[in-house]
């Protein structure tokens, strides 16, 4: 006990500093003073306060975005709307929070009382509820649109995100308590039948604003295969079957064109013209590695808002020129 009490008082000596340096604005020198230690010293507590996560330091640069490409984007595609963010970084962490962040910016703009937000998975989607900020509630039903990915990568699943979000929003929170791969059709079958999910696939259908990412059948990419969801082999035959990606596991082609539908009827997901009749379909995708996707999905109009990056927004350009 004893010990423990010394490590409490060792705690709340550090958060005193920290606040005095960070809250009240005091230099190390005040600080050192008034607690009787050595400015040295003062200077040790400050950064072991950060090391043991008492002080948390967040930067907040400002997004940049590119006007012109977003307009080019809006113009190529038929889109609703496009932004574009400006990034150092064309792939890793760094790059997904600038997308979540911009997502974040562009899902506020139709976001409204009353309104019925559908979500996907993924960790565009996940940065982009990090990034979401609200000043007050914003009373809406958030649905999940897909099932559950199972136990691996929790913060990225469906169900976690309709929590975080619905909680941020003070919304009401919709689950679809299904797997989304299963063994085969019947089993998917049967499980849409059930009076729960069914509930929510209803509610589904009534989405106004959709929060999607684009996923990649490339092995590189495919964050299914990745996370070990789905064989090597089941993702050669998606790719065999014309696939460059999908939404929602809605698989389409290069051109936009439906592609391996059998891989879907083994999904618990909103079906292909329930998505295509949501009227905000925003896709939150980039990097070099999405290129083809993010294509698909804008011409086969799974996405009819597009958050990315600069450099990708070039080649979606690009590639639409050729």
């Amino acid at each position: 006990m004893p010990e423990q009490k010394t490590l409490q008082d060792r705690v709340s000596l550090l958060a005193d500093v920290a606040e005095i340096y960070y809250l009240e604005n005091k230099n190390q020198a005040e600080i050192a003073k008034s607690v009787g230690v050595t400015r040295s010293m003062i200077s040790r507590m400050l950064t072991e306060a950060r090391d043991a996560g008492i002080v948390e330091i967040r930067v907040h640069r400002p997004l940049q975005s590119d006007h012109d490409l977003g307009r080019e984007l809006i113009d190529a595609f038929g889109l609703l709307d496009a932004y574009v963010v400006t990034v150092g970084a064309v792939s890793g962490g760094k790059l997904i929070r600038s997308l979540g962040r911009a997502g974040a910016l562009v899902l506020k703009r139709y976001l409204a009382p009353e309104k019925v937000l559908g979500l996907a998975w993924g960790t565009s989607i996940s940065a982009t509820v990090d990034a979401l900020d609200v000043f007050e509630p914003i009373p809406v039903k958030v649905v999940q649109l897909v099932g559950a990915m199972g136990a691996r990568n929790m913060e990225y699943d469906g169900h976690d995100l309709v929590s975080r979000l619905s909680e941020k929003l003070g919304g009401e929170a919709y689950y679809l308590n299904a797997p989304y791969i299963c063994p085969d059709q019947d089993v998917a079958r049967s499980l849409l039948e059930t009076k729960a999910i069914k509930e929510t696939i209803s509610l589904g259908k009534k989405t106004d604003v959709a929060l999607l990412g684009i996923g990649s059948t490339s092995p590189e990419n495919s964050s299914f295969y990745l996370a070990g969801y789905v064989t090597r082999k089941e993702l050669d035959d998606l790719r065999r079957g014309g696939s460059v990606g999908d939404v929602c596991g809605l698989h389409f082609d290069l051109e936009g064109r439906p592609a391996a539908d059998h891989f879907s009827e083994r999904l618990v997901t909103i079906q292909r013209n329930d998505l295509l009749s949501i009227p905000v379909r925003l896709g939150v995708a980039g990097g070099p590695g999405k290129v083809q996707a993010i294509l698909g999905a804008m011409r086969s109009k799974h996405v009819n808002v597009l958050v990315t990056d600069h450099i990708t927004a070039k080649k979606l350009l690009d590639r639409r020129k050729t």
